[in-house]
């Protein structure tokens, strides 16, 4: 399999401009999910890459081959789409065969042997016989996955295909996807505006915003130490804490939030803020070490049953995560631990690489 190359790719509709001057590889046999909100550019950026859109500017390549200008039919790409595209008074089998019987390089036995192996890794079989046209729309999804993943292209585009799917079908496709990316690694890039989703089927997470790509790192890179205020804030339920510091004297910065002041990194002249996930704030009944006095403001239930604590430490306000529990009473004092290793400063929105250490 192909990695995919990108350089300095833009795409402009008149005076707007969709992607913004892109250069990032895809490493072959991996799966990278572009993921960003409405209107970032990764639908367009996909479509660059299966060739249903050209480059307004730059280069794309499937290994050493430049497949910039060729149409999608010489791209060995295949797709799934939002909406399963069907032979609908075809059975699932049929469906799976008829792209691969044009191809005369494969023999009927071949042919075969690839929609049965399809079947057998998507929890097909029992429905090799039924019409399409008497499947539901998240099944019909399943079997459009198979009809791609049989052609053994060099790559697999996937957009959104779970987004017009009920919750049960959804997680079965998700299944089924993980299924066949363990037996066939074909490079693979899954456009998704669901976190959950990117953060559970990828290698590697292309988070774009206004047309470009912010960051693109495994998943568990991108929610510990996100590059971006952005990322902190798009990745998580809910996102990370941004908070000013109080003061700064000198070499040292104090927020509301921790016991005691942290150093400020060399170079780090711009606006200052501290991040941390809701996940990483400790909430304790009483005083401890490094701990610090907050107010609930309000107690709320997460998905899974969490504790969600809307929180006031001085002036400053921050949401944190704890265990199932019996609802802590709304202006009941608690005493919060924002542990360093778990805290990120930005710079100007930008992440700063050093750790966070105590100041001096």
């Amino acid at each position: 399999m192909p990695d995919i190359r990108l350089s300095q790719v833009s795409r402009v509709f008149g005076a707007f401009k969709a992607v913004d001057d892109i250069t990032t590889v895809f490493a072959e046999g991996t799966v990278t999910c572009l993921l960003g909100p409405s209107g970032c550019g990764k639908t367009t950026l996909m479509r660059m890459i299966a060739g249903l859109e050209t480059p307004s500017h730059g280069s794309i390549k499937f290994g050493d081959r430049d497949v910039t200008h060729l149409p999608p039919g010489k791209r060995d790409v295949a797709m799934v789409f939002q909406y399963p595209v069907m032979y609908r008074t075809l059975s699932v089998i049929e469906n799976i065969e008829l792209p691969l019987r044009r191809d005369r390089a494969l023999s009927p036995a071949e042919v075969r042997r690839r929609a049965d192996e399809v079947l057998e890794v998507l929890q097909l079989s029992a429905e090799r016989h039924r019409h399409i046209g008497d499947l539901d729309v998240g099944t019909r999804q399943k079997v459009a996955v198979g009809r791609a993943i049989a052609r053994q292209c060099d790559v697999i585009l996937f957009d959104e295909p779970t987004t017009n799917v009920e919750v049960h079908a959804k997680l079965a496709l998700i299944r089924a996807f993980k299924d066949f990316r363990a037996r066939l690694r074909q490079t693979v890039i899954y456009v998704t505006h669901d976190q959950t989703e990117a953060m559970t089927l990828a290698d590697q997470i292309a988070l774009m915003q206004s047309g470009r790509i912010s960051q693109c790192a495994p998943p568990h890179v991108m929610y510990d130490r996100p590059e971006s205020r952005f990322g902190g804030w798009f990745l998580g339920n809910p996102g990370m804490n941004f908070l000013s510091p109080r003061s700064r004297e000198g070499s040292m910065l104090r927020f509301d939030v921790l016991s005691n002041a942290i150093a400020v990194p060399a170079g780090a002249d711009g606006e200052l803020s501290l991040g941390i996930r809701p996940e990483h704030v400790d909430v304790l009944a009483e005083p401890a070490d490094d701990a610090v006095a907050a107010r609930i403001l309000r107690s709320s239930i997460t998905i899974g049953g969490q504790q969600l604590l809307s929180l006031l430490v001085g002036e400053a306000r921050l949401k944190a995560k704890i265990p199932p529990c019996e609802p802590p009473a709304d202006g009941k004092t608690v005493f919060i631990r924002c542990r360093l290793e778990h805290v990120v400063l930005f710079n100007d929105g930008l992440r700063l690489p050093a750790p966070v250490t105590r100041a001096a």
